[in-house]
């Protein structure tokens, strides 16, 4: 949800006399580890260090971001699962965590069963893309290259089960084209391969925009709902020709799956708090505000498991 309920929300809280148990009254009582399931310096990495370093001067203690990268975030979601439920251990939470569990055969953490949702921190639509040398200028007008092309229209990804890869999965189902899947080690040669002509077609982040503002490639919609603020002209693709279609990739936080409900709602309320002092750096990133409820963002967690499960089995994308 996004964050004009957030003000409402605490209000409403406030208005039937909410009370936070004495032993949440003295959390954090010493530094808090945040779970990073990548390397420093991506997307989540940045979302999580944003964010600790506001709980860190609001709390006046340290929260630390604990980067533990392996198994696309399978490392970091056995390590919050297993963790003691105190609120000193959480962990930036990502779609990975809830694909993960279709594409790997033996995943030790269950992102709804093992967590508890705090909230969505921020989200960010993935921008469709084309190469230059692609005749398409639009979303019908690649749908239809894509029914004729012969060879097969290519596509390129992070990674097996990645977002803009099950993107792209999702945009050959309901549109009724068929193009090739071509995953690389990482967004940036993903990128660099657009970029070159060497494949025609991405679902990228926001980082597209100068390369497209600069004509090095063709950005042709985004894949969320409505059109993102950060870029008013680019339509979406449901409105471009495949009604209904909808990926937004998002952040939040989580903690392991018994910690007490009152440290829960004491975070939820000051992230809610604190995120619109936050809201252009997170813009600068590609990224609008969310906020809400833990409940709003465990029905998060619960309803993109759904809906990624059928795209994963359909795709038959599998991670030995």
């Amino acid at each position: 949800m996004k964050f004009g309920f957030v003000s409402a929300a605490a209000a409403a809280l406030c208005s039937v006399g909410y009370t936070t148990p004495a032993f949440s009254q003295n959390y954090p009582n010493r530094p808090v580890r945040v779970l990073v399931g990548l390397a420093p310096g991506g997307g989540t990495d940045s979302v999580a260090r944003l964010m600790t370093q506001k709980l860190a001067d609001t709390f006046g203690q340290s929260f630390v971001v604990d980067n533990r990268p392996g198994a696309s975030g399978n490392v970091a979601g056995e390590m919050a699962a297993r963790a003691a439920p105190d609120g000193h251990t959480l962990i930036i939470v990502t779609p990975t965590y809830v694909i993960n569990p279709s594409l790997y055969r033996n995943v030790l953490y269950d992102a709804i069963k093992d967590f508890a949702g705090i909230v969505q921190i921020v989200d960010a639509q993935y921008y469709l893309s084309v190469a230059n040398n692609v005749p398409a200028g639009s979303v019908k007008e690649l749908i239809a290259l894509a029914k004729t092309r012969n060879p097969r229209l290519s596509y390129a990804s992070s990674g097996i089960g990645s977002s803009n890869h099950l993107s792209g999965e999702l945009l050959k189902t309901m549109a009724g084209i068929d193009m090739s899947h071509v995953p690389y080690k990482g967004g940036a040669p993903a990128l660099s391969a657009l970029i070159a002509g060497e494949i025609q077609v991405s679902f990228t982040s926001g980082v597209i925009i100068p390369h497209s503002k600069a004509g090095r490639v063709k950005t042709i919609a985004v894949t969320g709902a409505k059109r993102t603020p950060l870029a008013p002209d680019i339509p979406t693709i449901h409105e471009a020709g495949v009604p209904g279609y909808e990926v937004v990739g998002w952040y939040g936080m989580a903690a392991p799956a018994k910690t007490p409900r009152a440290i829960v709602d004491k975070l939820n309320t000051t992230i809610n708090r604190v995120l619109p002092e936050l809201k252009d750096r997170y813009a600068a990133l590609g990224m609008d505000l969310a906020g809400g409820s833990a409940a709003e963002f465990d029905n998060v967690l619960r309803v993109e498991r759904d809906k990624w499960a059928k795209v994963v089995k359909l795709s038959g994308a599998k991670i030995e």
